[in-house]
């Protein structure tokens, strides 16, 4: 009985995409485990951008840090 949580930010995810994730990941379990697609769950969560954070830094802030130098 697989559990997938999958976390993402809060930034307009449909629910068209949010199937397509859950049916995804549950595709995924069944061709690589075997596993049966009725006791297979996918939960989908949705986090604030402000409670995400990567490299030591808000994901914003991180954002703003990668884009190209103008110059």
């Amino acid at each position: 009985m697989p559990y997938v949580n999958i976390q993402v930010t809060r930034e307009g995810v449909t629910a068209e995409q949010k199937a397509r994730l859950i049916k995804g990941a549950t595709d995924l379990l069944v061709d690589v485990l075997g596993k049966t697609p009725s006791t297979t769950f996918v939960v989908i969560e949705e986090v604030e951008l402000e409670s995400w954070g990567i490299g030591g830094l808000p994901v914003e802030e991180y954002r703003a840090s990668q884009l190209p130098k103008q110059g």
